[in-house]
């Protein structure tokens, strides 16, 4: 069987031993036995998920926000502002360790503001949102303010 038959094998058999085996060989200097298809295969993928954790987050987020600003069901917005503190803090870490995410924050904010007020509206036909994100929607406010304290805009 040739090296790259066993380096197909090991990916395909199992990824953790396949990543360790990478990356002692990248720390080794060994470049001329990587498994460089996979490798760039986990590399892409890699810079995928955290743009997709980006909009992830932000989906949640802002349905909650919608969720504490225009349903008014008392009893559930304790639960509404933790998600949203949670949510708040997980992307100030993803930020933090990713910072170019913050170049990409105006295009994830728009998907994920679609996909947000499609479910809050369906999980609460009875009750209006507004079409746009009617508060300040740059970093700083969204992962920082309390808009339910501020007066009615929308």
């Amino acid at each position: 069987m040739t090296q790259m038959q066993n380096l197909n094998d090991l990916y395909e058999q199992d990824i953790l031993l396949w990543s360790e085996d990478t990356v002692a060989k990248l720390k080794a200097r060994d470049f001329d036995h990587l498994d460089l298809e996979h490798l760039i295969q986990e590399v892409e993928a890699l810079g995928i998920s955290q743009k997709k954790e980006l909009v992830s987050r932000l989906i949640v987020l802002l349905e909650h926000l919608l969720k504490r600003l225009y349903v008014p069901l008392v009893n559930d917005y304790p639960g509404w502002e933790r998600t949203i503190r949670t949510q708040r803090a997980e992307l100030e870490v993803l930020l933090d360790a990713v910072p170019s995410l913050e170049n990409r924050w105006e295009i994830s904010f728009d998907k994920a503001w679609h996909i947000a007020l499609k479910n809050v509206r369906k999980e609460y036909p009875q009750h209006s949102f507004p079409d746009q994100w009617p508060r300040e929607r740059s970093i700083a406010p969204m992962l920082n303010c309390d808009f339910w304290l501020e007066p009615s805009r929308g």
